[in-house]
């Protein structure tokens, strides 16, 4: 049985100040998560994506810097993942351009953020390419080689990040196709419970909307800002709904479901808006301001934050290296003496022992096991559906000799000597399918 943890993989771009939307969305969940011994976390800071959206260098390098601080205030522990910055490996863009090679234009065609710029630039009457550039239309390439350089087994991400999951799913299987099995096919894992957080003026809480509520702002920042969100004109003592308040979304995300329950009959016994703003601080700050303080000392340290991702890139290039050698080798990348090598591990892949389905002229379906040697070693009887021939292959993989035995009626016979070949093979095929998953 295998034994490996679940391998998970969640990077945040660094393109501007943490706020409560992304504390509840992303960062919150994946600390939550890092704790799980089950699984193997690894945690980065995607700088290289920044510059897509971004060509501020200041901000993109503050950015980093208040991301990874926040992200450790919020209780992540570097020694417990793998927590580094995407510029310090450099396997990663030498990844992309493997898997550049491997990726069809017409796949990248059809990712959603390049399709919005066409789409936006089709609808103004501009040149479909207009202030599109290569590194938007790349991002999925260089998102995949994110993902399959850690052979990350579950992606957390939100319903219009799934596509790209399902890209480096292609992209991985297509290079899998064609120089062997290296990479895991990733899934996406959608968290249904997170909330999605309404900004000061009820739009989704976005930089891009300048309504945000900065995560580690000072307390006297905050209060200002939550009483700055948006509200109805409804006056002390009336019902308040609570279906569409931005303030009582937030108060909900921060909340337990019995605090929340009572919030709402606040809001039906018709609290003040000024009142329900400070219940709405006070929440908050419960939970943010013992944070605080560490996020400001990391802040003013920022070389302790360096050394703390140093350390992460080093343990993640113990993985990405070897691994980045391995890939080069399986696409030709080699040392001219490797010649000798390439022909053995052709040899080796040729002779390795098989199962060949095929149908006969009778119209029946057959399979037989063929060794190292290219010898027949065991040959079916013939089945009408290919479907009972594959389960009677799948018997005999699995189960080696109990299944030898209970298929016995279907196979032509076994002399005895050459039943212990037949095991040998079985196990063979058993364990290399093993190993594949």
């Amino acid at each position: 049985m295998n034994s490996e943890r679940t391998r998970v993989l969640t990077g945040i771009t660094t393109t501007g100040t943490p706020h409560l939307g992304n504390y509840v969305g992303a960062i919150r969940p994946t600390v939550q998560a890092s704790r799980n011994t089950a699984t193997e976390g690894f945690y980065f800071l995607a700088d290289y994506h920044a510059l897509i959206k971004c060509d501020e260098p200041a901000r993109i390098q503050r950015s980093t810097l208040e991301i990874a601080a926040s992200w450790i205030a919020s209780g992540l522990d570097p020694e417990a993942v793998t927590f580094y910055r995407q510029s310090d490996i450099p396997q990663i863009p030498e990844l992309t351009w493997l898997l550049t090679c491997v990726t069809g234009k017409g796949l990248l065609n059809r990712a959603h953020a390049y399709k919005a710029a066409s789409d936006k630039n089709h609808a103004a009457g501009h040149d479909t390419d207009a202030d599109v550039t290569a590194g938007l239309f790349m991002y999925p390439v260089l998102m995949g080689a994110d993902i399959l350089m850690f052979k990350a087994h579950q992606v957390p991400v939100g319903r219009d990040q799934i596509q790209h999951i399902e890209m480096a799913r292609d992209m991985a299987a297509s290079f899998n196709h064609l120089y062997g099995e290296h990479f895991v096919l990733p899934q996406a894992v959608i968290e249904e419970s997170v909330a999605l957080l309404p900004g000061l003026d009820g739009r989704k809480m976005s930089k891009s909307y300048d309504n945000t509520i900065p995560l580690f702002a000072p307390s006297a920042q905050m209060r200002k800002q939550i009483n700055a969100i948006v509200t109805d004109s409804r006056a002390p003592g009336e019902a308040k709904s609570t279906e569409g308040s931005a303030l009582f979304q937030i108060y909900q995300a921060f909340a337990s479901p019995e605090e929340s329950a009572q919030f709402a009959q606040a809001f039906a016994d018709g609290i003040a808006w000024g009142d329900a703003k400070q219940h709405l601080f006070e929440r908050i700050d419960r939970e943010i301001a013992p944070m605080r303080a560490t996020y400001e000392e990391l802040i003013h340290n920022p070389d302790k934050v360096e050394k703390l991702l140093q350390v992460g890139a080093a343990k993640a290039r113990e993985r990405s290296a070897p691994f980045m050698a391995q890939l080069r080798s399986a696409v030709g990348l080699r040392t001219l003496s490797s010649q000798s090598q390439a022909k053995a591990e052709k040899s080796s892949k040729a002779a390795a022992p098989s199962f060949k389905q095929y149908r006969d002229k009778d119209g029946q379906f057959y399979f037989k096991l063929v060794g190292a040697q290219g010898n027949v070693l065991l040959q079916s009887k013939g089945f009408i559906s290919p479907r009972d021939a594959a389960a009677a292959i799948a018997q005999l993989t699995d189960q080696g000799a109990q299944a030898l035995d209970a298929l016995q009626a279907q196979l032509e016979m076994i002399e005895a000597p050459v039943r212990q070949e037949v095991l040998a093979n079985l196990s063979f095929i058993h364990l290399n399918s093993e190993n594949k998953e």
